[in-house]
């Protein structure tokens, strides 16, 4: 009210002023302030967004018939007794930089997968290469399966030893003919989203990218990590570098037989 200090209702309890009178608010605003409503003692609670109620397991059921009903590769949703249900969910993977896997170790087995043999822990020797770009992984899972428990299923198919914490799932949708991608919280649930999406991966797809947050975590990664880092980026700028060169080449050798061509020329 003296200050005409102007603040979110919700930031009231973030803001320390050096006002005439501590803890006195007064009521009565002045027509050209913009402040919000007058600070009560609710002003330093936050609204909370409604979450919506959790689907009956009569929803369920009726979105998973809904669901198989436009499915053309038998890759059905089946509902379980206890009201959970599983299905099959298609993972992206476009990881621009290169993973941590074992050194010297066979691809894991069908018999590995059945008997939960880790082979990953059978050697300490590590070694860094970059997985196809685009590569597609199929995963069965259930509605209770969590992005997080995704993340690190997919990293144990593929003997990735990096923190989960450097990777993120990504939904991709269309719309108005542009790509756009939302980064999953890591308690959602995949499935879920698949099946209020349908199965058609033109509306909705995952993808498995790194955890870009602005700033890249580097203390995250390994002194190995970081020096192969280095080493790639080092190579990327000398290949770069050999870009700009052999084109700027090719246009002086360009101009200089124009040139050249030129001068026999009237004119």
């Amino acid at each position: 009210a003296d200050c005409r200090y102007t603040c979110h209702q919700e930031c009231r309890s973030l803001i320390q002023l050096d006002c005439r009178r501590p803890g006195q608010c007064q009521s009565q605003l002045s027509p050209e302030s913009t402040l919000l409503p007058a600070c009560s003692q609710n002003a330093t609670q936050t609204v909370e967004e409604e979450k919506p109620e959790p689907p009956t397991v009569q929803e369920i059921k009726q979105k998973i018939e809904k669901y198989n009903a436009k499915v053309t590769n038998g890759l059905l949703m089946k509902l379980n007794d206890d009201g959970t249900y599983t299905g099959f969910i298609k993972v992206h993977l476009k990881l621009r930089r290169p993973v941590t896997v074992p050194a010297g170790i066979r691809p894991q087995s069908i018999y590995d997968a059945l008997k939960e043999v880790n082979l990953a822990e059978m050697t300490d020797k590590r070694t860094s290469f970059y997985l196809p770009l685009d590569a597609i992984k199929q995963l069965h899972i259930s509605s209770t399966t969590t992005v997080s428990e995704v993340i690190q299923g997919l990293l144990k198919k593929f003997m990735v030893v990096d923190n989960p914490q450097k990777f993120a799932l990504f939904k991709e949708m269309r719309k108005d003919g542009q790509v756009l991608f939302q980064k999953l919280p890591l308690n959602e649930y995949p499935l879920y989203l698949r099946l209020l999406a349908g199965p058609d991966t033109d509306v909705l797809s995952f993808v498995l990218k790194e955890n870009e947050t602005g700033e890249v975590e580097w203390d995250a990664f390994s002194i190995p990590e970081l020096q192969n880092f280095l080493m790639i980026l080092d190579k990327e700028e000398k290949d770069k570098i050999q870009q700009v060169h052999r084109k700027y080449e090719r246009f002086k050798q360009r101009l200089q037989q124009t040139l050249k061509e030129a001068r026999g020329k009237p004119g």
